[in-house]
């Protein structure tokens, strides 16, 4: 080619330049099975709150990663005194709530009051109640000064419910959210979806996010969300409500499909002082009756791990307790007729909308009928009706609900509690393993305590749910597991 004929050509050339590359989405639009009842997480208990909320929105002096470690978040650094009674955090400097109202350490202890005050309405009060004194030498410096030594409070300080809020915009939470994450909440449809938008100026500028735009859509029904995945009109569902579907998604090149661990533990409570269930030998009977596999493998199309007590796999110090009360028909009805029952007898069990309660007890009804016992299946609307029915009135003979809270073994030892179960034993070991500071002896006494419960059945210990996920393969970023319940989102970004 001569050098006019290659000046002709570079000419021709700029008159047709390449296509420019595409600019990575920012935008998510992400599904959900259960639309949140607020938007505060220090308001109220029902874990879709944090799903939209904690790490979004809302963050706390420490968070839990996603293998479950305990790292600073709005506090810098913090230091726990040699006798386990004082802690004190080191809070990060220039740190703004949405509204602009800056965070200090009046701030901190303004949110960790309100949290233990009378009034308190927070659904995990309890976390806060070993604090005796709370300090604020300086902007940068929060102490707390506990009544006696308390092994779980930095890791209870990480949960949804100890995020920090402001004085000026906590009364308004619930429906306008206000706080320092790398998230603003921007709107709400009820019934439909939430939307927040990036915070340009979040304190943490090496981590502001990708994503400029979140769409929580409410999706309840399973076979919805399935056709929303597959039509592209939601980029991903972090739990999606249907295992039998899951194999629907493999021919679809644009999807991938994750299972990974959750803390979603699968019990159906009892009320423990009403007839028949305050004899610990109808509650054996009961789980002798069910075969733990058969009903995964019923309800959850196997996917799921069986349990004997309230403890996950994943915890510390698990036991594998399904030995202790094995399947065992004969024996269940031997233990009925022991306890009064030999014709068996009839009950309730109220079972809210999420479709592994009522899957799993169709089942269990069956097998509750080959030992001679009839339950009759109500469903009951969650959260609303059943929090007021079953969590607050106790009016209830039997339900199903998957517990999602780390750890939370302890709610057998709460007085009052849904379960009704009161055991002076079980309190006692609960107090030794917040006692010592020794992994080891703590590890022992939540073996104890797994051991006392998959004895005295307050609850039928069912299994463990996974987390299934189904998502646009070229999204990133997202939890495969949950070491507590979240859509955490300040890392996800589009590859492509």
């Amino acid at each position: 080619m001569t050098a006019s004929a290659l000046a002709g050509f570079w000419a021709l050339a700029s008159l047709f330049p390449p296509p420019a590359a595409a600019a990575p989405r920012t935008t998510l639009v992400l599904g959900m099975s259960v639309e949140p009842t607020g938007l505060d997480p220090t308001a109220a208990a029902p874990v879709a709150i944090g799903q939209v909320t904690w790490q979004n929105i809302f963050e706390g002096l420490v968070t839990i990663t996603e293998d479950g470690k305990i790292i600073p978040q709005l506090a810098e650094s913090f230091e726990i005194s040699t006798d386990g009674l004082t802690y004190r955090f080191a809070l990060r400097k220039g740190v703004h709530f949405h509204d602009g109202e800056a965070f200090t350490a009046k701030t901190a202890k303004f949110s960790l009051e309100r949290a233990a005050s009378d009034d308190s309405i927070n659904p995990q009060k309890r976390f806060f109640t070993q604090i005796d004194r709370i300090d604020a030498p300086d902007d940068a410096t929060l102490i707390l000064h506990l009544k006696q030594k308390n092994s779980s409070l930095l890791y209870w300080l990480g949960w949804p419910a100890s995020v920090m809020v402001a004085p000026a915009s906590a009364a308004n939470n619930k429906t306008t959210p206000i706080g320092t994450g790398p998230f603003k909440f921007a709107s709400w449809a009820k019934g439909d979806r939430v939307e927040l938008a990036a915070n340009a100026d979040y304190w943490n500028a090496a981590a502001r996010p990708a994503l400029e735009k979140v769409t929580f859509r409410f999706i309840p029904d399973a076979q919805a969300q399935a056709a929303a995945l597959k039509a592209g009109d939601v980029d991903a569902i972090p739990e999606f409500a249907a295992p039998e579907l899951m194999e629907s998604f493999k021919a679809d090149a644009r999807l991938v499909t994750r299972i990974g661990n959750t803390e979603l533990k699968v019990v159906a409570g009892m009320n423990n002082q009403r007839k028949p269930f305050n004899d610990i030998r109808v509650r054996q009977a009961l789980m002798m009756a069910i075969d733990r596999k058969m009903l995964i493998e019923g309800a959850w199309s196997g996917l799921g791990t069986p349990i004997g007590s309230h403890y996950t796999p994943n915890d510390r110090g698990y036991l594998d307790l399904t030995g202790t009360l094995p399947y065992d028909p004969q024996k269940a009805r031997a233990l009925l007729a022991e306890a009064g029952y030999p014709q068996g007898f009839s009950f309730t069990i109220k079972t809210p909308q999420m479709a592994y309660a009522p899957r799993s007890a169709e089942i269990m009804q069956a097998m509750f009928a080959d030992i001679g016992v009839t339950m009759t299946i109500e469903p009951t609307e969650f959260p609303a009706k059943w929090v007021a029915d079953v969590f607050k009135a106790g009016n209830y003979d039997m339900t199903i609900v998957a517990h999602a809270e780390p750890m939370d073994i302890d709610i057998y030892g709460r007085d009052p509690y849904y379960f009704q179960y009161r055991n002076p034993d079980f309190k006692a070991v609960l107090q030794a393993i917040e006692a010592t500071t020794d992994a080891s002896e703590q590890d022992r006494l939540y073996g104890k305590a797994q051991g006392i419960l998959a004895e005295e059945v307050p609850a039928l210990f069912l299994f463990v749910m996974p987390k299934l996920g189904v998502w646009n393969k070229d999204l990133k970023g997202l939890w495969e597991n949950e070491p507590i319940p979240s859509n955490v989102l300040g890392k996800v970004h589009w590859e492509k």
